[in-house]
């Protein structure tokens, strides 16, 4: 016969025991068991530090699923209940079958009950309740997904509490474990998405050397609305691009990802200068999700001699230019059109300029000019300061990737801290051609 829980009188605790559990949450308790003598002859269970646990009694599976409610906290399962209709072993067993002709059920037939609890209660604490002589079979229990098991010979008051409050918090413990394997699970395939979405320079057959650095403003992001490419087409040209679309957010990423696509395919049909600034304008404006979004582009082509190259502004900074043995300056600017997606029919000249034998040209954002110059409440830095200050790494002997990632770490220094705006900076570089070249 199973031993039923003692009897507990429901004593009203004193002040002082009320005062000091006064933030203690109470716990209700689901119990399903079919026990004639009732196991559990108590609505309540008071512990000596003031834990209170509510309890319910279900019969069986259909008056269980009636009780269980958000404000239940756990669900004692006796194993000994009969397993329900679509889980019983033997199920299509004839009727008529004599008796003892049909084997034992293995545990993972005697746990139909317990495992239709734990689909039928995903989100709860479940304890499973079992006889001191099959310990395999509750041990089993706690395999197949219950929180502990409890025999019933041993069960009493503060015992049952106790298994209660632990289950109770091992199933939170283990919902933030997967909640938090599910979140870094979704991190990494964002990060594999976002990486390959990044650029992957097409220079093969260029003699010039390609350098970029790039940092979002969004935390914990790979991709933001910055964006930039690099492309070398059959006639040798080399293409190269930067943009940004205003906004910060995965909508934006996600735009500037089409535009940079968009870009590179038409780019490779033979698309350039206006007619292709006036094409990705269109897919801003198919694309887009309202009116106000815009982006900035500064293109430039550069002639297979790499001595000359076309620049095309869209509301964006001119690119920086070092030629041997002169200081770095700014291209011109004064011809460039508006930003994309801000007026319908505009139009964006390409101008034509002179490189020279030895250079390096820098196309960035607007994030690396637009952070302080020396901290919170003092001015931008500006196109002005950031010339100044790649002229004097350029003293240092910097070049390539050095020079961008000294750059980025300057400016962030500058600025006092991190840079709220995505920063995207690229770098083409051609050395001297060597005589009979020229």
């Amino acid at each position: 016969m199973p031993v039923p829980v003692p009897r507990q009188r429901v004593n009203t605790p004193s002040n002082a025991v009320v005062a000091e559990n006064a933030g203690n949450t109470d716990l209700t308790l689901l119990v399903i068991e079919d026990d004639p003598a009732g196991t559990f002859t108590v609505p309540e269970l008071i512990d000596a530090s003031g834990t209170r646990v509510r309890i319910r009694t279900a019969r069986n599976l259909t008056g269980a699923e009636r009780l269980l409610t958000d404000d239940v906290h756990c669900v004692l399962v006796d194993l000994a209940l009969p397993a329900p209709q679509a889980d019983r072993p033997h199920a299509d067993v004839p009727p008529g079958t004599p008796p003892g002709s049909l084997p034992d059920a293995p545990y993972g037939d005697r746990l139909a009950t317990l495992r239709h609890v734990l689909r039928l209660a995903p989100r709860h604490a479940v304890l499973a309740l079992a006889t001191s002589g099959e310990p395999e079979l509750a041990a089993e229990a706690v395999r197949a997904g219950a929180q502990d098991h409890l025999f019933r010979e041993e069960l009493d008051g503060p015992l049952l509490i106790r298994a209660i409050r632990y289950a109770v918090e091992r199933k939170r413990a283990d919902s933030v474990q997967v909640k938090l394997a599910e979140s870094r699970l979704r991190a990494q395939e964002n990060a594999r998405l976002e990486r390959g979405l990044l650029p992957t320079p097409l220079l093969q057959g260029s003699d010039l050397r390609f350098a970029a650095r790039y940092r979002p403003g969004r935390s914990r992001a790979l991709l933001g609305g910055d964006f930039y490419d690099t492309v070398r087409t059959p006639d040798g040209t080399v293409h190269a691009m930067i943009g940004d679309v205003c906004g910060h957010g995965p909508d934006e990423a996600a735009l500037g990802v089409e535009l940079r696509i968009a870009w590179r395919a038409l780019t490779f049909a033979g698309l350039c200068g206006d007619e292709l600034l006036s094409t990705l304008q269109q897919v801003l404006e198919h694309e887009r999700e309202n009116e106000e979004i815009f982006a900035t582009l500064c293109t430039v082509d550069i002639a297979p001699d790499g001595r000359r190259a076309g620049l095309c502004l869209a509301g964006h900074p001119s690119p920086l230019i070092a030629r041997q043995g002169r200081a770095a300056q700014l291209l011109p600017y004064e011809d460039g059109g508006p930003a994309l997606g801000l007026l319908p029919r505009a139009r964006w000249p390409r101008r034509q300029v002179e490189l020279g034998g030895s250079w390096s040209l820098m196309m960035y954002t607007d994030g690396l000019i637009e952070g302080r110059s020396a901290g919170p409440g003092s001015p931008r830095l500006g196109q002005d300061g950031m010339v100044e200050m790649v002229n004097r790494q350029l003293a240092q002997g910097l070049g390539g990737e050095e020079l961008l990632e000294a750059a980025v770490a300057e400016v962030r220094e500058l600025n006092g801290g991190e840079l709220t705006d995505d920063v995207a900076v690229l770098l083409l570089a051609r050395d001297r051609a060597p005589a009979g070249r020229r």
